[in-house]
């Protein structure tokens, strides 16, 4: 078997991608349009991977048998073993060291994880009106802990970019400009999920989320 190589956005991508072809099959009469729709979709999925074998982007743009229901989740149900688990192997005790300020950070139940479909971790603490997320950039693992506060109301979550209920989540700068003074302060806030199992199912993109990381910690 090939070692994992997709990522759960990108895995999350190809299921809108492959939800898209198959309401095409289902509504569509006209087999010119249907096989266009099917075309653009092989295209659109084979550029989500840069790097790929010849066998790997045979598994994934294998679409013309594609016809029934049952097809489409035969398919999405193959893709699964190959999802990379990003975070299985992160402990209690690195995730505390990303956070060494906060000696009583609560840790969430690691045990608890289905690791192949998380791009991030991430979790509140209610008691300190706290959001923590943990994220592997370019593999080194990033801590990002900030303000949370409920909105109680639905909005756009600027990671996964799905309209559902999100909380203002802000985070202070680690960086400050040269010559700032000692008491230079600036945060970032952006409107994120308060269920980020549900933002990890949703996100199909880590460019924005990767961006606010950036700057958190470099600046603009």
């Amino acid at each position: 078997m090939s070692q994992p190589f997709i990522r759960n956005h990108q895995y999350n991508e190809i299921k809108k991608l492959i939800g898209q072809l198959q309401s095409a099959c289902n509504s569509v009469s006209n087999l010119k349009v249907v096989e266009a729709v099917r075309n653009d979709t092989e295209v659109k999925i084979s550029e989500l991977f840069a790097d790929v074998t010849d066998l790997q982007k045979q598994w994934l743009v294998n679409l013309k048998q594609l016809q029934t229901t049952a097809d489409f989740q035969r398919y999405l149900h193959a893709l699964e073993p190959y999802l990379a688990e990003e975070y299985a192997h992160v402990t209690d005790n690195q995730i505390k060291k990303l956070f060494p300020k906060n000696k009583k950070l609560k840790i969430p139940d690691l045990t608890g994880i289905t690791y192949r479909f998380a791009t991030y971790l991430g979790w509140t603490d209610i008691a300190t009106n706290k959001l923590f997320i943990v994220y592997d950039l370019n593999g080194k693992l990033i801590g990002i802990e900030g303000k949370y506060t409920p909105t109680n109301k639905n909005g756009v979550c600027f990671v996964c970019n799905r309209h559902t209920e999100v909380a203002l989540f802000t985070a202070v700068t680690k960086w400050k400009p040269e010559g700032a003074s000692p008491d230079y302060y600036r945060a970032i806030g952006n409107y994120l999920c308060v269920n980020s199992e549900v933002c990890n199912k949703n996100i199909t993109d880590v460019a924005v989320l990767e961006k606010f990381i950036h700057g958190v910690y470099v600046g603009p």
